[in-house]
């Protein structure tokens, strides 16, 4: 096969597994707000595809620069070693689906790629590796506290829901305020950047200590914009409040979903593009971008459909609980450009929200199959990953 076989081979792989990421990892934001009758199944699918691309575009550069040319040193992933890793990855989600149990695509894209790396002859970036294991290793106990935190405070009889629900809509809301884009004009060097900070520079606030007085008022607006929006929709119906945060807190985890998802696809062919083909990241984020909106458009309304009658059973107060952390840690990992598992956060949420309630509401033996699946995914793929790219090498 050609060079350029190769890579149309290699692209042709990725977009398939962007469609993979777009029908399923991006669909259970929207579950709880179809569970609550919030929003219809297709009316979610067609939002899921529009957010997810956007975060794919506006947000996905970071992991996908970790996954193509971070993870090791000293060597480039060819449109060979691309193809071998995107196989790998893409073998082990199929094993996943097809058992039933969700593969976190996460590692097995890592996985594969540090075998890729590996069987290239490449020194392992310990620093960044550590990195992205101590994130993945914190994950579990974060996600859970804070969705045992969140559960319990909307569980609290002295606090009404006209007050506790737009409270999280602040902190969603200020934190909005600070996510990095790619459309909003940075300093130069600086490809992304956050409205309260482009605000801050537009109109030269002035810095108390190491805090930006521009930023902080950006984010304190957009905070109570956030609680007044959605008290006055909890005064008015305290279900069409809960309601309307559902859907908003979806689009957001959505959004999020999309840009820490696209970089598990397009992150193995970063050195290909980038520096053989001498395109812009916006290319490769663009063609993930298309592979994940297509996915959910075409695949998310089948699993929609199957995941909000499970989210309908927790109630839309524990799935708010499980939410507020997804966006909170997704966002915190593309800040670091860390590959992250949206499976891992969204269940380790749903535990923690249910043991505020007396219970973890999963079976502890579906936790420790999954558990060990995860384990499983992360050592192997970086087993198969090696000897996909030796053996390919060896036919090419």
């Amino acid at each position: 096969m050609t060079a350029w076989g190769l890579v149309l081979l290699a692209t042709v792989i990725a977009i398939f597994t962007a469609w993979t990421l777009g029908a399923n990892s991006n669909s259970p934001p929207f579950a709880p707000a179809i569970g609550a009758r919030a929003i219809s199944t297709m009316q979610a699918a067609f939002l899921i595809g529009l957010l997810a691309g956007a975060g794919a575009l506006l947000q996905g550069g970071s992991i996908s620069e970790t996954i193509g040319t971070g993870l090791f040193q000293g060597v480039a992933f060819t449109p060979l070693a691309a193809t071998a890793g995107l196989l790998t990855a893409g073998a082990f989600m199929a094993v996943g689906i097809f058992a039933g149990y969700p593969v976190p695509a996460a590692f097995a894209t890592t996985g594969a790629m540090v075998g890729v790396g590996l069987s290239l002859g490449g020194t392992p970036n310990m620093e960044t590796l550590r990195g992205i294991g101590l994130f993945w290793v914190l994950v579990p106990p974060v996600s859970g506290g804070l969705a045992f935190g969140t559960a319990s405070l909307l569980r609290r009889d002295d606090i009404s829901d006209t007050l506790s629900i737009p409270l999280l809509a602040a902190i969603v809301a200020a934190v909005l305020a600070n996510i990095e884009l790619g459309v909003i004009p940075g300093p130069p060097g600086v490809a992304q950047n956050s409205l309260a900070r482009f605000v801050a520079g537009t109109i030269a606030t002035p810095v108390v200590g190491t805090l930006d007085v521009g930023i902080v008022l950006v984010t304190l607006l957009f905070a109570i914009g956030g609680f007044v929006f959605i008290r006055r929709r909890t005064q008015q119906s305290v279900d069409r409040g809960v309601k309307t945060f559902l859907v908003g807190l979806g689009s957001v985890v959505a959004f999020s979903s999309g840009g820490s998802q696209v970089g598990l696809a397009t992150g193995p062919l970063e050195y290909l593009y980038g520096v053989e083909l001498g395109l812009p990241g916006i290319v490769l984020l663009a063609i993930g971008g298309a592979g994940i909106l297509a996915g959910a458009w075409m695949g998310a309304p089948r699993l929609l459909q199957a995941t909000s009658r499970e989210y309908a059973q927790l109630g839309a107060r524990r799935s708010i609980a499980a939410l507020v952390p997804g966006f909170l840690i997704a966002q915190a990992a593309i800040a670091l450009g860390i590959p992250i598992s949206f499976n891992n956060i969204i269940i380790s949420g749903v535990i923690g929200g249910g043991l505020a309630a007396g219970s973890a509401g999963v079976s502890r033996r579906k936790i420790l199959v999954t558990l060990s699946f995860w384990v499983i995914t992360l050592v192997t793929s970086v087993a198969v990953g090696y000897g996909v790219n030796t053996g390919l090498g060896l036919v090419f």
